[in-house]
């Protein structure tokens, strides 16, 4: 593995976005994490992040973005899908596969709304349509968590959240010790990505979509709720569903397949 790995960053207006890339391949996959980028950005991290994606790297170039360094109070999911296709301009890359990951997915899902043309085929992994009860809850407790300064309290939770219960049971003890290695140095990044999600509402607009697209959840996800797979399937016209049994939020790093089914529904 290892070949094209590079970290760069793009001007957004009058800041930039950071990014890591690998793979050599003529076709691109856009990779947009979830909410724990507003805790750690992808800056230096290609080496590390590349491993889930060995299997794509000759066939794709492979990019993850992080949102934007200074994000403006009220910076709406919306303005973070612009953001993004501009980076993606600005990159020279005019078509792509989208993958994106929880919040990730809702950022996803704006940028299929508003830029058909540049979404090749569209996956959204463990999100969600709007910002539901379940995803309310979870999201306005992590605020006042990160509001207070408790991080052991905001990563313990956030796990009991998203992983099985088997593995809640061989890693559970863990947890304190590695956030005790993860705190930031403050809380706005996190809060602004976090506020934005309470605002999201894409529901009414999902028809618009009209890209191929992948829908993969867990059947117990308590971050965003077991009916929010189901809603995006029937608001988007021909999208395909998959549930991992047994997983929840986590899926995308607890299923042993995820970046197989992604890299063939990406090749069909």
């Amino acid at each position: 593995m290892g070949k094209n790995i590079r970290n760069g960053s793009v001007a957004i207006g009058d800041t930039e976005m950071y990014y890591v890339s690998f793979g050599s391949g003529a076709r691109t996959l856009t990779v947009i994490p979830g909410l724990s980028d507003g805790l750690a950005t992808v800056k230096g991290k290609g080496w590390l992040l590349a491993t889930p994606y060995k299997q794509f790297l000759n066939e794709f170039t492979v990019y993850m973005f992080s949102r934007k360094n200074s994000m403006p109070e009220g910076y709406t999911i919306r303005q973070m899908a612009e953001d993004q296709v501009t980076a993606l301009h600005e990159l020279g890359v005019d078509k792509t596969c989208v993958l994106g990951v929880s919040q990730g997915g809702m950022i996803s899902q704006y940028i299929a709304i508003d830029h058909p043309e540049i979404v090749d085929r569209l996956v959204l992994a463990v999100t969600a349509p709007n910002a539901n009860d379940t995803a309310r809850s979870a999201v306005t407790s992590w605020i006042g968590m990160a509001e207070r300064g408790d991080h052991v309290a905001l990563m313990v939770d956030t796990a009991e959240k998203s992983y099985s219960q088997s593995y809640l049971d061989k890693n559970r003890r863990t947890f304190p010790l590695i956030a005790r290695f993860t705190k930031p140095a403050d809380y706005e990044r996190f809060l602004r990505n976090a506020n934005a999600i309470l605002g999201f509402d894409a529901r009414d607009e999902l028809y618009k979509i009209k890209a191929p697209t992948l829908i993969i959840a867990g059947e117990d996800d308590k971050t965003v709720g077991n009916d929010a797979p189901y809603e995006l399937n029937c608001g988007i016209a021909g999208s395909e569903l998959y549930i991992y049994k047994g997983l929840g939020h986590a899926s995308y790093e607890e299923g042993k397949d995820f970046y197989a089914r992604v890299l063939e529904f990406c090749t069909k």
